[in-house]
């Protein structure tokens, strides 16, 4: 499974590329079809390790899977085999997927138990689950851990709706608490709720189920518990990171590219960062037209102070575009400040691009300064591994940009959240290949 692309850089890109249905949504969403016995029909699901796992484990469980078309499923979760979960090839399956804690609030709204082994996923840094099994404890589950095995359960004769009080706006923590309190007893209300487009479409699709929801796209959830939940249609909206992506291949790379229905009042402040970086690109329709720029200089804040780049939950800048915008700073005109608040360690892969000619300084583990190199000096070619998945696209357009050949290894973190990402780039021009 573990490739590797040798990329020959320096070329100009062409054309229009469409993103995919968004990752972190689809984890949600098929998550959900476990609340209702009726059919529950998602468009626009991506074709990619992390999501297609996970549809791999809802069929091992029981679901019946029906493949419409491409992106396109049918699921219907009327006869489950509960002792599957109890199996090991549960806990080896369910541990290699870090999406699959969200299928913890569904089962036990539903069949009053739940099962999970300890999740991997992303290597970013200490991502606690705190915040989902306090949430679902708090709504009357009893939580029990198992050392030994690496095992988590929870047991629920009743959930019962109540006031709780987020630690942390937990995006997939309130995926989970949403789900059990939407067939819970009475009202749950859920304040510091993370207000994510992808939390807010899951929230819209519990609704067409039969759900009660309130204060959608807000922090403080509302849900009224309903007895039971029906089937539904549900399309998924395009993945936010991959667009952001994509412009910055086309500052980098100097390109003249369009990127097709964004679903551009779901972006939030991700066009105007990229604007802040010097970056032309006009709304166009619902697509996102960049024309090709030899140049791009970044803006300083009204005072001339240095402009800094930090994530914050939405609707603040998603932290996984914070690598993408450390590589295009290093081709900018002018220097910037990027402050990665949410996650440690995901600065490191920064070697990697002073290797390649980038001016940067890694100040400590959240913090980069980056001087730009305004295209005077292009980045060299070089050999890398991907750490993670938002790093590895980061790579790939720093190589898409250099002079000369680069090879980046362990793609296989690059295909999990990326459909046939080489094929569309080598449809725009991009001279890259899998080996």
């Amino acid at each position: 499974m573990n490739g590797t692309f040798k990329i020959k850089g320096g070329k100009r890109l062409h054309g229009e590329i469409t993103p995919q249905g968004a990752k972190n949504e689809a984890l949600q969403i098929i998550c959900a079809v476990l609340l209702t016995e009726d059919i529950v029909r998602i468009k626009n699901i991506p074709d990619i390790h992390d999501v297609n796992r996970l549809i791999e484990i809802l069929g091992d469980f029981g679901v019946k899977v029906t493949k419409n078309g491409h992106g396109d499923y049918s699921f219907q979760a009327d006869e489950v085999n509960f002792n599957y979960l109890k199996s090991d090839e549960f806990k080896k399956d369910g541990a290699r997927l870090r999406g699959s804690v969200m299928l913890l609030g569904p089962m036990l709204a539903r069949f009053g138990e739940a099962y999970m082994p300890t999740p991997g996923g992303d290597k970013i840094g200490r991502r606690r689950l705190d915040t989902h099994f306090q949430g679902l404890v708090e709504l009357g589950a009893e939580f029990h851990y198992d050392e030994k095995e690496s095992y988590y359960s929870f047991k629920a004769k009743n959930l019962q709706g109540k006031f709780i009080l987020l630690e942390e706006a937990s995006v997939t923590g309130t995926a989970n608490i949403v789900m059990a309190a939407a067939l819970a007893k009475g009202k749950t209300r859920i304040y510091n709720a993370a207000c994510e487009p992808y939390l807010q479409q899951l929230c819209k699709m519990l609704n067409r189920m039969g759900a009660k929801i309130t204060g959608i796209g807000s922090n403080l959830l509302t849900v009224e518990g309903v007895e039971k939940l029906g089937g539904t249609e549900h399309t998924m909206l395009p993945d936010m990171v991959e667009i952001g992506s994509w412009i910055g291949l086309a500052a980098m790379t100097k390109s003249e590219i369009t990127i097709k229905n964004v679903n551009w009042n779901e972006l939030g402040v991700i066009p105007n960062t990229f604007r802040k970086l010097g970056i032309d690109l006009e709304q166009r329709g619902d697509d996102i037209y960049i024309p090709a720029q030899e140049n791009y200089k970044i803006q300083k804040f009204i005072d001339g102070s240095i402009l800094t780049v930090s994530d914050a939950p939405w609707p603040g800048f998603t932290p996984d575009l914070l690598s993408i915008v450390l590589v295009v700073a290093s081709q900018a005109k002018g220097t910037v400040l990027v402050h990665q608040k949410m996650f440690e360690s995901r600065l490191f892969f920064v070697d990697k691009l002073i290797d390649m000619g980038a001016q940067i300084i890694l100040c400590d583990p959240h913090r980069a300064t980056i001087v730009g190199l305004n295209h005077e000096y292009p980045l060299r070619g070089t050999s890398m591994v991907s750490p993670d998945i938002r790093a590895g696209i980061a790579m790939l357009i720093a190589a898409l940009s250099a002079e000369g050949t680069s090879v980046i290894q362990n793609i296989e973190q690059i295909d999990r959240g990326y459909e046939n990402i080489d094929g569309r780039l080598r449809a725009l021009g991009a001279d890259i290949e899998r080996i």
